[in-house]
């Protein structure tokens, strides 16, 4: 690795500038940790009032790791209703014990809170939007960033550039970082949301109360919400059919499913947004590495994302604190696919049990039955609420293990589920 050492705007800089691309979850968290090592930090946000469409549900491993306060969790969910194809009804929640919940929040709460304090800890936020990325032809030379200034509240911006030696892109599935460094496509999903104010009787019955929807009705290939928040629930769909009839005919099977506990609502947003399906086939590429939704983090199966955005920059930050001696010199593109290794090293396993999760029980409306039955048997809500929980594939005991995997398979075959 070679010493930072470089006249920049007149003077002598020995410390790492790193430019962190996005304030969600990910750049927040990253900007954060890069900021209380000492590095030279600049986090971009295009908008700083986004709220983007999201279930907004959060494990409670999160919230101790990062820190999260309490005023920012809308609802503690300690009850789950799985809701199959035929409308049989499964409650799970039975395991938690009385600490243990599922967070829920609004993202622009989350997200805001995220930033400011990276800015507290000296990250200095920029109210702009990166258009372009200058990649430099050696391994010293610095990255220029073009980016439209929006602080004085203008729509255009002024026109600004900066140079840094290293870059987070943190900028979601539609990443100009990731476009500028050539990261490669990745499939994605959309999510449809709208947020609905319930009359306070309805309302009550969401206090701690989530509910998952599964059928072809609302989703083929992945599964419909109601989350609870603090004055309103959020009722949404997720799919890979990207196409506006299909996703409006989904969002209206689900709003069809919850219709009574609806009743009397009203709309007051609606989002949609697309969600990485599988990691960008390059997540490093020279001194530019991605996290969150722009590297592809997202689970199959649960569509869960917030956590793993959160983890996997700050993982990817620690790496640039630990491989540049908190800033003394710049990091090399081996020293950045050192969070990968890591990355993949602790939760591959997880993502690839999801993803056979959703290949085996999403595929049809008969595995759909089955799965929704499986999830009435106590060890397998206590697997599931602990892998969710505190992220990893609890590893049950033999005798555990033979008893899931004989239940399952019992369930697939009483629904006929395994016919071809």
């Amino acid at each position: 690795m070679q010493a930072v050492a470089r006249e920049r705007d007149g003077r002598n800089a020995l410390t790492l500038r790193v430019a962190v691309v996005g304030s969600g979850p990910a750049g927040s968290s990253a900007a954060e940790t890069l900021a209380k090592a000492g590095i030279e930090t600049y986090l971009f946000e295009r908008k700083l009032d986004n709220a983007k469409p999201c279930g907004g549900a959060i494990p409670l491993c999160m919230v101790s790791e990062f820190d999260l306060p309490p005023e920012i969790i809308d609802r503690r969910v300690r009850k789950m209703k799985m809701i199959s194809p035929s409308n049989v009804e499964v409650n799970i929640g039975s395991t938690l014990k009385e600490d243990e919940y599922i967070g829920m929040c609004r993202r622009e709460v989350l997200d805001g809170f995220l930033r400011d304090r990276a800015a507290k800890c000296g990250a200095q936020l920029i109210n702009g939007t990166v258009h372009k990325l200058d990649i430099p032809t050696n391994n010293t030379a610095p990255y220029t960033l073009h980016y439209a200034d929006h602080s004085n509240g203008s729509l255009e911006g002024i026109p600004k550039t900066l140079k840094v030696d290293l870059v987070i892109g943190a900028d979601g599935a539609n990443s100009r970082v990731a476009k500028a460094i050539d990261a490669g496509d990745y499939n994605y999903a959309i999510a449809f949301q709208e947020r609905i104010r319930l009359p306070e009787a309805q309302m009550k019955y969401y206090e701690d109360l989530a509910e998952m929807y599964v059928g072809n009705d609302v989703s083929p290939d992945f599964y419909a919400w109601v989350f609870p928040k603090y004055d309103h629930v959020a009722v949404g769909t997720g799919t890979m059919k990207v196409n506006k009839l299909q996703i409006k005919k989904l969002q209206a099977g689900i709003r069809a499913r919850a219709a009574k506990r609806l009743e009397g609502g009203e709309i007051i947003k609606v989002e949609a947004h697309p969600i990485p399906e599988h990691p960008r086939p390059r997540r490093v590429v020279g001194r530019v590495a991605l996290v969150g939704d722009a590297a592809g983090t997202v689970t199959k199966s649960s569509g869960e994302g917030i956590y793993f955005a959160a983890k996997s920059a700050r993982m990817c930050a620690e790496t640039i604190v630990e491989t540049s001696n908190n800033g003394a010199r710049i990091p090399t593109e081996a020293d950045l696919k050192l969070y990968l290794k890591r990355w993949d090293k602790q939760y591959g396993i997880t993502y690839k049990v999801l993803d056979i999760l959703q290949t085996v029980f999403y595929r049809s409306d008969a595995t759909r039955e089955a799965f929704v039955e499986m999830c009435a048997d106590r060890d397998v809500q206590k697997l599931t609420f602990d892998s969710y929980l505190y992220k990893t594939v609890v590893p049950a005991n033999p005798i555990v293990q033979m008893k899931i995997t004989a239940k399952t398979i019992g369930s697939l075959l009483r629904g006929n589920a395994l016919a071809p």
